[in-house]
C-alpha cells in the first residue's frame, strides 16, 4: 500500500509547491488576469450599451422612415388629386371649345346653305323669266306672221291700258 497512501515528505513538497506557486500567482499573475477580465466585462457592457443605442436609433429611423412613407403617400395622393382634377378641368375645355367650334361651324354651314338657296332660287327665276321671255317670243312671232294680226293685239293691248 507504499503507492496508494503517500508519504510526509511528499505531502510537504507538494504543500510547499503549491503555496508556492499560489504566492507566485498572487503576486505576479493574479492582478494581470482579473484586470482582463475586468476590461472584458468592461467591454461586453460597451458592447449591450451600444447594441442598445443601435436599437433605440433603429426604433427612432423606423418611426421616421414610417412617418416620411405616409408624408410621400399623402402627397402622392395630393398631386394625383390635383392631376385628376386639372384632367376633368381640360377635358371640360376642351368639350366647351368644341362645342362653340360646333355651333360656329353649323352657323357658318346654315349661313352659307341659305347663300347658296337664294342663289340657286335666283338662277331659277332668271331660268323662269327667260324661258318665259322665250316662250312668248315664240308666240308672238307665230301669231303676228301677218300685218292684220299684228292690228288687232295693238288694238286689244291699248283697250287694256284704257281700263286700267
Amino acid at each position: 500500500m507504499g503507492i496508494v497512501t503517500p508519504g510526509f515528505g511528499l505531502i510537504f513538497w507538494t504543500t510547499l509547491t503549491f503555496f508556492l506557486l499560489l504566492f507566485l500567482l498572487a503576486k505576479f499573475a493574479w492582478k494581470p488576469i482579473l484586470k482582463a477580465v475586468q476590461d472584458r466585462e468592461g467591454a461586453i457592457d460597451l458592447a449591450l450599451k451600444a447594441a442598445e443605442a443601435a436599437k433605440a436609433e433603429m426604433a427612432s429611423l423606423q418611426s421616421n422612415n414610417e412617418q416620411l412613407l405616409k408624408q410621400t403617400r399623402e402627397e402622392r395622393e395630393q398631386i394625383l388629386k390635383e392631376a385628376r382634377v386639372l384632367r376633368d378641368k381640360t377635358i371640360a375645355d376642351a368639350k366647351t371649345a368644341a362645342s362653340e367650334e360646333a355651333a360656329k361651324v353649323l352657323e357658318s354651314a346654315r349661313i352659307q346653305i341659305n347663300n347658296e338657296k337664294m342663289a340657286a332660287m335666283t338662277e331659277v327665276k332668271n331660268q323662269v323669266a327667260q324661258l318665259a321671255i322665250d316662250m312668248s317670243e315664240r308666240i308672238l312671232r307665230a301669231e303676228l306672221k301677218d300685218a292684220a294680226a299684228q292690228k288687232a293685239m295693238v288694238d286689244r293691248a291699248m283697250q287694256d291700258v284704257k281700263l286700267n
